[in-house]
């Protein structure tokens, strides 16, 4: 099955430091953050400003496709219900 990302909603979890977005592999739910120093990686302006909520979704929406296709591949060798992407995973 491959996994899909129908639902466009994301979120900020201020307690992981992360934006938490879900992804489907057939009917399983799975879970995934990404960790805000993964998303400065990308977004140079939240790398040099602190991040806020509003800044880490926008930037979190302006690399969706980027970061979805990350957690395919991540998802494929570790598949598990919950999946923290970090910077490691943008390299």
């Amino acid at each position: 099955m491959t996994l899909a990302f129908p639902n466009p909603s994301r979120s900020f979890d201020a307690v992981r430091n992360a934006v938490r977005f879900i992804g489907h592999d057939g009917m399983f739910e799975v879970l995934f953050f990404v960790e805000i120093d993964a998303l400065a990686k990308s977004d140079t302006e939240l790398h040099r400003t602190r991040a806020s909520e509003t800044r880490c979704l926008s930037a979190f929406d302006a690399f969706r496709a980027t970061i979805q296709e990350v957690a395919r591949k991540v998802y494929s060798h570790r598949r598990a219900t919950s999946v923290t992407l970090t910077a490691a995973d943008f390299r």
